[in-house]
């Protein structure tokens, strides 16, 4: 049995117009994420969302499951990115390019040389990348990407390009890799690959694509988060559309279109 779960709008200074049709009329508001609320609220170990920026995002740190729990959250948090449109120049800031110190991160915050010190990827349709706790990172301008998390409300902002929010320098920076971090996950997925992109250790994660689909799903019983990344997606026979998101604890009635594609997560 499927559950259609909660869509959730949040305005973004940094968020787009432009959002595809499929995820609603907005009214020329200024959106930046689309996500989905979980049943279970907090409980639940995974969440996804979609992501459409116009300006860089900060730059920021998650911690892993020991440094959130010490600080009081649930879990921690580690993350990943599938990118389904980008602009020519996006890109993607993923850990650093030099090792440094925590007192040199400090400083650049401070003083916004940090923005020099991340590892700016280019970014292009179909990257895949996998942020491992600790790793400072950011999303650039131009981008639309789904993100699939672990659920739990805990980002460390380092810098902010002078927005009025909160940083969270110490606790941030206390839970920081201070080297380049390239993680073996990280890739390219083809829209017609049928292929596990994550398996642990908080989530496993599989992309979807066409009636060969079938065959790669899990028998087991889960909870399970099913995700369209384009028309053509059914499951138990009901159509599930672009811009939904649906929990179940069986995936076997997940069926794909010719030249559809999804994403089906589920705990680790």
């Amino acid at each position: 049995m499927l559950t259609r779960l909660q869509t959730l709008v949040v305005e973004k200074p940094w968020g787009r117009t432009d959002i595809p049709a499929e995820f609603g009329d907005f009214g020329g508001r200024r959106i930046g994420e689309i996500w989905f609320a979980h049943p279970a609220g907090d409980d639940a170990a995974i969440m996804v969302k979609f992501l459409f920026t116009s300006e860089r995002l900060s730059i920021q740190v998650h911690p892993d499951d020991v440094a959130a729990q010490a600080a009081g959250y649930p879990r921690g948090k580690e993350e990943c990115w599938l990118v389904l449109g980008a602009e020519p120049d996006a890109e993607l800031g993923v850990g650093l390019v030099a090792a440094t110190t925590r007192e040199a991160l400090h400083d650049a915050a401070i003083d916004g040389s940090i923005v020099d010190m991340i590892d700016w990827r280019p970014a292009a349709s179909g990257d895949f990348i996998y942020n491992q706790a600790g790793t400072i990172h950011a999303i650039g301008a131009g981008l639309t990407v789904v993100e699939v998390q672990q659920n739990v409300d805990c980002t460390y902002r380092l810098y902010d390009y002078g927005r009025p929010r909160e940083l969270h320098l110490d606790a941030g920076l206390a839970v920081s890799e201070t080297a380049p971090r390239r993680d073996a996950r990280d890739g390219t997925v083809a829209a017609s690959d049928n292929r596990l992109l994550v398996d642990g250790p908080h989530f496993r994660l599989l992309h979807l694509s066409g009636p060969d689909a079938g065959a790669h799903l899990p028998q087991e019983s889960a909870d399970f988060t099913f995700t369209p990344l384009s028309q053509g997606c059914t499951m138990d026979g009901e159509p599930v559309k672009l811009g939904e998101c649906v929990v179940t604890d069986r995936a076997g009635g997940i069926v794909l279109a010719p030249g559809a594609r999804a994403l089906l997560s589920w705990p680790a």
